[in-house]
């Protein structure tokens, strides 16, 4: 399945799995999304997005053994796929290069 382009929930949650490296499993991913954008981020809305960026090879993910805090069932974690970083870095380069030049627009008065 071909990547095509992010959208910014996507481009959101691939940041916050590269932030959370070995530790990107969804209850982390939703909650790094909420402390750092400030915005509340649907537990459904995780998981569908990091099963979209799989199906689209943008993430891979493994299991790991039943944890007793999680009800004894095997954790999935994620990490970006190599495919993943560079559409990440696409996404990231065209904001940065949309915003060039706004910078004074975007100034609010204390």
């Amino acid at each position: 399945m071909a990547a095509g382009p992010l959208g910014e929930f996507e481009v959101l949650v691939l940041m916050a799995v590269l932030r959370l490296g070995d530790d990107a499993y969804p209850p982390a991913v939703r909650a790094v999304i909420e402390e750092r954008t400030g915005r509340a981020a649907a537990r459904g809305a995780v998981y569908v997005t990091l099963d979209r960026l799989e199906t689209k090879r943008l993430l891979v993910s493994r299991l790991e053994g039943a944890n007793s805090g999680a009800g004894g069932r095997p954790r999935r974690f994620y990490r970006p796929s190599p495919r993943g970083l560079k559409a990440l870095q696409r996404a990231m380069a065209g904001m940065a290069r949309m915003g060039q030049g706004l910078e004074h627009l975007l100034v609010t008065d204390p």
